[in-house]
């Protein structure tokens, strides 16, 4: 698919009108995406282990400590995640948590805020309509669902869906740094304020943050809007659309 193709696929998704002459043709991919997590909510989940004498995993030693998880499996990780209680109010509160979903070797790493009643109760991230433009979005450069990696900073759904605290943050980081150490994307596509801030430990605003490159330790990370503001706000759609140019283009530079 030619960049014009790519930029007509992905301006009439989100309904950006364009003007084309009657000879300009277009070819348009489609695909349905599915896909949810059992809900979890027990206080310590056992792992399976093919060898019946094999040490117990250290995801059984879930405790409201901070623990070590930079050598963990994606299932061990996963499982530590679903049983974790270090923030008792999100703890409490959530249906279950939201780990991520997505291909385990992408190229593309979507990274968003929190779950929302939506994620919460389905188990997944991005879901509802800001799930369906994100999968337009990712299908504008040449990427089904399935083929990226989608995760957010936080792993439960806040109460009243406010924003994450600087607190629950930290205690949900090494989670989501060994998700991206066990991807080994491309880049990085943060998407929204709070989620490239945080990202990136600054304070700037997200307008200053697009069009350049950072680095999230060492992987190539670019910023953009979120799904659920393009939805509130229209007339930034064709912003979005250039950070998307400039995430494939970083992509292919590699």
């Amino acid at each position: 698919m030619n960049d014009q193709q790519l930029k007509t696929e992905y301006l009439k998704a989100m309904g950006i009108q364009q003007w084309v002459s009657r000879e300009a043709t277009t070819s348009l991919d489609t695909a349905e995406h599915q896909g949810a997590i059992s809900k979890q909510r027990q206080e310590a989940i056992p792992v399976a282990h093919k060898d019946p004498g094999a040490v117990p995993s250290q995801a059984n030693e879930i405790s409201s400590v901070q623990l070590d998880v930079s050598q963990l499996s994606w299932e061990d990780l996963k499982a530590q995640v679903a049983a974790c209680t270090r923030c008792e109010e999100l703890a409490a509160t959530r249906t279950q948590t939201v780990f991520g979903v997505g291909d385990h070797h992408a190229q593309v790493m979507v990274i968003g805020e929190a779950p929302g009643a939506d994620e919460d109760r389905q188990g997944e991230p991005f879901v509802g309509r800001a799930g369906k433009l994100l999968n337009n979005m990712l299908l504008a450069i040449g990427y089904q669902r399935e083929q990226v990696y989608i995760a957010n900073i936080l792993k439960c759904r806040p109460p009243d869906n406010r924003d994450p605290r600087p607190d629950e943050i930290g205690q949900c980081e090494s989670f989501l740094k060994r998700q991206v150490e066990l991807v080994k994307p491309k880049v990085i596509l943060a998407v929204g304020r709070i989620a490239a801030q945080n990202l990136l430990k600054v304070e700037t605003p997200i307008g200053k943050l697009r069009g350049k490159m950072h680095r999230y330790d060492n992987t190539p990370l670019v910023v953009t809007y979120h799904p659920a503001y393009l939805l509130r706000k229209p007339t930034e759609k064709a912003k979005a659309w250039d950070d998307l140019r400039f995430a494939l283009s970083v992509i292919n530079e590699q």
